[in-house]
């Protein structure tokens, strides 16, 4: 058998069987390449630390990476020598870039307060208040300001680039390009619902200075000295810095497979990765789902009289941990996605790749996102508290989706939507169950399906099976066809407790879509009168909770973790 044993306490001088392992996962790759036909490289238990990004291509062919054991792929450095002052660690990290730390197995959350002490005032540049209290921030370059809901479905990020003050006020200068550029493109007009956005407001959050951490679990970077940067950190009761490991994520990309044929990944963690772009003069202008703004033409969209939205017309999307570019066959099995600074697994284009039996949790971004891809399947997964830091990211994204298949997995605690499906065709979402979905951000789904969907019902989108139960913050729908959504069937779905449980009136308006079999606790905004180019068949409102539990029973047990999978839920 083609094997190559790899461990942490490895050797890379060694010949990579199971007594003597090698120390890195690049020489072990190294090492499988030579190998005649299929190989399998071996994980021992253990951290194994990264240096750099795994670069597979096609010498990676038909290479198996299977865990054995409690096994952890990390992109991460530990950190020690911390001092402890007035109740904050403190170490020095020379140029350690991050903006994600991990300890004793917990995530750390960056130190906020909640906006902007004094009166303040918006200017061209920045704000300005009559606070004197942020002139005493340190680390003021490494500030960022946070603005949720500056759309509903969006929350974006701006640095700081200076503050400057008298006694009497303070001046803050914001991050150019980014604050410009958000004036640009944050601006909207909905005067039936009294809605109105003119680029950034005030921020919603302030986070990343050493005067915010006040809270246990909270850490800020301070890169104010070039190559001499200090990270603090306030302890959680018990945590001790002699005994407590912390970890900061360093990598933004852990693996990346290019152009490979039957690749799989079977029984392991993937963990500590990072994103820094929303550090820089950018910062992060975040559009809808995994998109963000980084410059470029700004178009007007009417929908409706007298209203209108500014939207970018090119975006980029939010990086993954793990990305699959042109792969042939790709499989991912039995796998933990975790402390991840964007998305966790993407896949670009490529055919036939198998996402079955993983975890995905406390990730920035999606848990798996889909771009351009064929006969993809992802399916009896658990994903839960992903997009922490870019709560638009969905659970699952997919994006020119061709033929894929999401089925049977569990969806909850998601600040936004749960399963997002983009213009594309023949996409099948079945028995899925998501709970608490929209918990922050509002105007989306536990489902949303957006764009046509094919050429007709039968290679259009099939949307079956599927529980969606608390879609939190007002303003959703919990089962969303949206966007000129067209040929969609939605059948033998479940709808309780959103705000609305559908709505059959969007711009673009909808065509082809049927809903049937359906039941739910509210009717379908616009069920009234549906549009042309919606058809309502045999679907069921029960408004008493009781009897829509008992009539629904069934078809929730059989959506979400089939019973072989139901184990993950334990983890």
């Amino acid at each position: 058998m083609n094997e190559i044993h790899i461990s942490p306490s490895g050797d890379d001088t060694a010949p990579g069987t199971p007594e003597r392992p090698v120390a890195t996962l690049h020489h072990a790759r190294d090492l499988a390449r030579k190998l005649d036909g299929p190989a399998t490289v071996i994980l021992h238990e253990g951290t194994h630390t990264l240096g750099s990004s795994l670069e597979l291509t096609e010498a990676d062919a038909e290479t198996t990476y299977q865990g054995r054991g409690e096994v952890v792929v990390s992109g991460g450095r530990r950190i020690t020598g911390w001092r402890e002052l007035d109740g904050v660690w403190r170490a020095e990290v020379g140029d350690l870039d991050t903006r994600h730390l991990t300890v004793g197995g917990h995530r750390a959350t960056r130190a906020s307060i909640d906006a902007i002490p004094g009166n303040v005032t918006k200017t061209e540049t920045g704000y300005v208040t009559d606070s004197i209290e942020p002139q005493q921030w340190t680390g003021q370059a490494d500030i960022e300001f946070v603005y949720t809901g500056v759309y509903p479905w969006t929350e974006a990020r701006c640095p700081v680039a200076a503050v400057s003050g008298d006694d009497r006020s303070t001046t803050i200068t914001m991050a150019q390009p980014a604050f410009g550029w958000a004036t640009d493109l944050y601006n909207s007009v909905v005067p039936w619902e009294e809605v109105e956005f003119h680029g950034l407001g005030l921020p919603t959050r302030v986070e990343n200075a050493a005067a915010f951490l006040t809270e246990p679990g909270t850490f800020t970077l301070d890169r104010t000295e070039p190559g001499r940067h200090v990270l603090l950190y306030r302890p959680r009761p018990g945590e001790h810095p002699e005994h407590t490991t912390a970890v900061a994520s360093v990598l933004e990309t852990l693996v990346k497979a290019t152009g490979t044929r039957d690749l799989t990944f079977r029984g392991i963690t993937f963990a500590d990765a990072t994103w820094l772009h929303p550090s820089g003069p950018e910062g992060f202008l975040h559009y809808h789902g995994t998109d963000f703004y980084a410059g470029g033409t700004i178009e007007k969209v009417v929908f409706g009289e007298d209203a209108w939205v500014t939207v970018p017309k090119d975006t980029k999307t939010v990086p993954a941990g793990l990305v699959f570019a042109d792969t042939t066959h790709a499989t991912v099995v039995d796998c933990r996605f975790t402390a991840l600074g964007a998305t966790a697994l993407e896949f670009a284009a490529g055919t036939g790749a198998l996402v079955r039996g993983n975890v995905f949790e406390n990730v920035s971004g999606s848990g798996v996102a889909i771009g351009g891809s064929r006969g993809t399947r992802v399916e009896n997964n658990w994903i839960h508290h992903v997009g922490l830091d870019y709560p638009g990211c969905p659970g699952i994204a997919v994006t020119d989706g061709h033929d894929t298949t999401i089925a049977h997995n569990q969806v909850n605690d998601i600040p936004h939507c749960g399963i997002v499906v983009g213009p594309g065709e023949g996409a099948k979402l079945l028995r899925n169950l998501t709970v608490r979905t929209l918990s922050k951000l509002a105007d989306g789904g536990g489902i949303r399906v957006s764009g046509p969907q094919g050429t007709s019902h039968a290679d259009g989108a099939l949307v079956q099976g599927n529980v969606i139960t608390d879609t939190i913050t007002p303003y959703n729908f919990g089962l969303y066809t949206d966007y000129g959504a067209a040929w969609v069937t939605v059948e033998g779905n479940v709808v309780r407790r959103g705000d609305n449980t559908a709505i059959l009136l969007t711009s673009p308006p909808l065509e082809h879509v049927v809903f049937r079999g359906n039941v739910w606790d509210a009717d379908p905004v616009g069920a009234a009168e549906p549009p042309e180019g919606v058809t309502l068949e045999d679907n069921t409102t029960l408004t008493d909770p009781d009897a829509l539990d008992a009539r629904t029973a069934d078809m929730t047990a059989r959506a979400g973790l089939e019973p072989g999978y139901t184990h993950l839920l334990n983890r």
